[in-house]
Order: structure tokens, then C-alpha cells, then sequence
């Protein structure tokens, strides 16, 4: 969910709950003016009753069964309405309701007390009580009192008793449920929602303004991500006139600024990275011809005095003049394929092949160099199924070669290599096993840098006559094929080159 549909939900949600809530203190309102209407009728007529039989308590003493025929002909008020004639306790003595109470039954005193008072309020004010509803036991009644004494010389100023009388409202009545639709659509409703209405609009306003930059800043970074910095179009610089002093603002200016450095910074390295791909290419074609020249040198001397005693202590300086020369020339002819994987432009030339003959050629060319040092290597296809591949053919055979040739110089007299290879799926796994001295665990995270060079002579950690350049050419060129390259080693044990090609 977008930062712009949080924010309209929220105003949503925010304007629905604000009506709701007036909605509410409508409601409330028209409860309480109901319920204070009816407070006032009741109390009026308490008053009316008492005004004109000031001995009610002397009538229901004197004829308890006459006295509630009486209570039933003076409730003319309102049908659903009871009337009660109770105690200085609560006691109810006389009642109008068809349920019969049981002796001494008592009402809440405290309700019948604060409506008594109520009615004695000289500021005339409407303060409706709830009180309780002997039929129904539930104090949820609008309820009237009026104090009663007894009618002597000397009246007492304490209540000897209470005219009781309880508003029941079973519905709202059609006439007063028009008088609420009508309230709620009264002109000052109507104006309270379109306040709601007004605000809501506002909000949705200013929630379209603050989070259009905040979309358009998302948009230019996702350019940026999409385009990289070596795209020359990349996301383009705002107008001047176009930044604001906000924080939207500045935060926009301050990604333009760290993209412009960025990109700076991304062609001054791009720029460094070409000229040292150019130099290392040009410098490894410039040295090929001397380097070569210089060992066909050394090899015709070393021809020449053969057989001559003489020249034997001339001999081995020759040899190993030899021997260096023809390293130098394999690591300067590795520098120049490394070059030319590392170009941008390079481009495999893949061929969809079955690897297994590809993997026993090369088994069969490694075949000779490892029966005369001893060895025993041996190629076996795992899973039975065909290892189909698109591989660069070429760029294939060189990674492998290197993996067998690292494997040939540091496995002992007796040892073993052997060449797997498994179909996984979605891809081809080959291994290169070897029981060599293996590699120790520091140097492992850095096999493949270029020119590393372990401690010890372990295998498979370098090629080309132990320069660091051998699996760098293999990890490059599995990457090319987007594949992924794995060495697992125990020292003294051996070590396992795993190389997982996609079909």
C-alpha cells in the first residue's frame, strides 16, 4: 500500500468517524431532550396531583384497596406510564401496575430523593433522573417524585412520603422518529457535514500535494536504480525554478547532488577501469613477441651445447632462464585473456552441446601428462542423463584445463583426479577432484584474487605456473556463463572445484 493511499484511508476513515461521532451527539442530544421533556410533563403532573389531593397518604391509609382504583383514574398522563406511592423508605404501599410487588418491596431511594429535589429547583431548569422500574427492575426509566407529608397542624419538614412515578417508552413513537430525521436534517446538520465535507476535501488536498514530490523523488530513484549510473539519459536534473525550501525540497536537491557525485565518481573509475584493461592489453601484446623470441633464443642454445661437457654449468643457467621466460610469457598471455573477459563488449559465442563429450576430450588431452607424473584421471558422467548446456566452447575448455592443470602440479605421485558431472536442475554441476596436500582455510576467501598467492604451494590456488591468475580465468568465465564457482579443501586431504552452469 502506497504512502498516498495510507494517507487518503486515514483522512477516509478520519472524516467517517467525525460524522459518526455527530451523528452521535445528535442522537444523544434528541435522547436527552426526549428524555427532559418527558421529566417535565411527568413532574407537571405530579405537581397537579399533589396540588389538588394533599392527603394522599391519609386515603391510602384509611382504604388501601379504594386508593389504587383512585392512582389508575388519575393516570391519564401517558399509557406506559406507572404511578407508585411510597414510603419514607422506598416502601412501595400503592401501585398501578398489573404485576403484584411483594410486601415491602423498595425502590432505590437516592433516584426518588434527586427527582424530589428536582422538582423543587426554583430556576425551573429540566434535570431528568433515571430511576428504577419495580415491574421491570432496571433503573433505566425517566422517573418523577414529589415529596409528600401529612396533612396536621404542624407539618414536619421531613418527607413522610413519595408520589412516585415512572415514564416507561417501549419505541419511539412515528411522530417523535420523523422529529429525529428531521433534526438530523436540519440546516445546522447540514452544515456540520459540509464542514466534515469541506475538511475532508482539504485534507485530500493537501495529501495530494505533499506526497506528489514524494512520488515524483520515488519515480527518479527508481530510474536511477533501473538505469544505472553508466546510462548517459539517468534521471534528469530538476530546473532551477522547480526546487522548493521544504523538506521534500531539499531532499530532492540533496539526490540530485549525491547522483551528480556519483556519477562523477562512476566515470572517473569507469574511465580508470579502461585504461587499465587498455594498458594491461597492450602491455601483454607488446611483451608476447619478445618473450617469444627470447625462449626460441634459449632453446637453440640450449640445443647447441647439449652435448657438449663444457657447457653444462652453461646449461642450467639456461634452463632456468628458460624456465622463467616461459612462465613470464604464460602469465602475460593470462593477463591478456583477463583483459579481454573484463570487456564490456566481450560477447560469448555459446553452442547448446551435450558437455560429456566435451569433458572426455579434455580428460583424454590431460591423459599423458598425468600417466608420466604418476596419476591416475578419470572422467565419469553421474545422474545417466544427457548434460545439456550452452556453453562458449572455447572459454569452457580453458577453465577446465586450468582446473586440471592446477589439480596435475599439486597432486602427488599416486594420487588421483577425477572429472564429474551431474545434471541438476536447471543446470549442469561439474566437479574437479583431486587428492593433493588440499588448501589451508585462511587462504580460501581468496582464491580467486587476481595475483594471490598462497603461502604454501597448495592446490588449486593458482595457475599459469602459480601466478594467481588461474582460477581468476575460471571464475570470470563461469561468470560470463552466469554460473557459479565453489572450492571446498581439507589440507593433506585434497580439494573439490565445483563449477554449476545453467542449461
Amino acid at each position: 500500500m502506497t504512502v498516498r493511499l495510507r494517507l487518503a484511508l486515514t483522512v477516509f476513515l478520519t472524516g467517517l468517524a467525525t460524522a459518526a461521532g455527530v451523528l452521535l451527539a445528535v442522537a444523544l442530544a434528541f435522547q436527552r431532550f426526549e428524555h427532559e421533556g418527558t421529566w417535565q410533563r411527568g413532574d407537571a403532573f405530579l405537581a397537579r396531583v399533589v396540588a389538588q389531593h394533599d392527603d394522599l397518604l391519609e386515603q391510602q391509609r384509611s382504604n388501601p384497596e379504594a386508593f389504587g382504583n383512585f392512582l389508575r383514574s388519575l393516570l391519564l398522563f401517558e399509557p406506559n406510564s406507572q404511578l407508585y406511592l411510597l414510603d419514607a423508605e422506598g416502601a412501595v404501599l400503592a401501585s398501578t401496575g398489573r404485576m403484584e410487588l411483594p410486601a415491602g418491596f423498595k425502590v432505590a431511594l437516592a433516584p426518588v430523593r434527586a427527582a424530589a429535589a428536582a422538582a423543587n429547583r426554583a430556576d425551573g431548569s429540566a434535570a431528568y433522573v433515571m430511576g428504577d422500574d419495580p415491574e421491570y427492575m432496571d433503573a433505566d426509566a425517566v422517573v418523577a417524585a414529589r415529596m409528600l407529608r401529612r396533612s396536621v397542624i404542624r407539618p414536619s419538614s421531613d418527607a413522610e412520603g413519595y408520589l412516585y412515578l415512572v415514564c416507561r417508552k417501549p419505541g419511539l413513537p412515528a411522530p417523535r422518529a420523523a422529529l429525529l430525521l428531521g433534526s438530523l436534517a436540519s440546516p445546522a446538520l447540514a452544515s456540520a457535514l459540509g464542514v466534515i465535507l469541506f475538511m475532508t476535501a482539504l485534507a485530500a488536498w493537501i495529501i495530494v500535494t505533499v506526497t506528489r514530490p514524494l512520488r515524483v523523488l520515488s519515480d527518479e530513484v527508481a530510474m536511477a536504480a533501473r538505469e544505472g549510473f553508466s546510462m548517459t539519459a539517468g534521471v534528469p536534473a530538476p530546473p532551477p525554478d522547480a526546487g522548493t525550501s521544504d523538506e521534500f525540497g531539499r531532499l530532492r536537491g540533496g539526490f540530485h547532488a549525491l547522483l551528480a557525485t556519483l556519477r562523477q565518481q562512476w566515470d572517473e573509475l569507469s574511465r580508470l577501469d579502461r585504461f587499465r584493461r587498455e594498458s594491461v592489453s597492450n602491455l601483454s601484446h607488446d611483451l608476447r613477441s619478445p618473450l617469444t623470441a627470447t625462449v626460441a633464443c634459449l632453446e637453440t642454445l640450449d640445443a647447441r651445447w647439449q652435448g657438449d661437457p663444457a657447457r653444462a654449468a652453461d646449461r642450467q643457467l639456461v634452463e632456468v632462464a628458460l624456465r622463467n621466460t616461459r612462465n613470464a610469457a604464460g602469465m602475460v598471455r593470462s593477463l591478456g585473456d583477463l583483459a579481454l573477459l573484463d570487456e564490456p563488449e566481450f560477447r560469448l559465442k555459446p553452442m547448446r552441446l551435450d558437455l560429456a563429450e566435451v569433458l572426455d576430450d579434455i580428460t583424454l588431452r590431460f591423459a599423458a601428462r598425468a600417466a608420466q607424473q604418476g596419476l591416475v584421471l578419470a572422467f565419469s558422467p553421474e545422474g545417466g542423463a544427457p548434460l545439456v548446456a550452452e556453453v562458449d566452447v572455447e572459454l569452457f575448455e580453458r577453465a577446465l584445463a586450468n582446473l586440471l592443470d592446477n589439480a596435475l602440479k599439486h597432486t602427488p605421485a599416486g594420487g588421483r583426479i577425477g572429472v564429474t558431472a551431474s545434471p541438476q536442475p536447471g543446470g549442469v554441476r561439474v566437479a574437479v577432484a583431486d587428492t593433493g596436500c588440499g588448501i589451508a582455510a585462511a587462504d580460501l576467501p581468496h582464491l580467486f584474487d587476481r595475483l594471490y598467492q598462497a603461502r604454501a604451494s597448495v592446490a588449486p590456488a593458482t595457475s599459469e605456473e602459480g601466478k594467481g591468475l588461474g582460477l581468476t580465468i575460471v571464475r570470470r568465465i563461469v561468470e560470463l556463463h552466469r554460473g557459479t564457482v565453489a572450492v571446498a579443501s581439507t589440507p593433506g586431504q585434497g580439494t573439490t572445484v565445483t563449477l554449476t552452469l545453467p542449461a
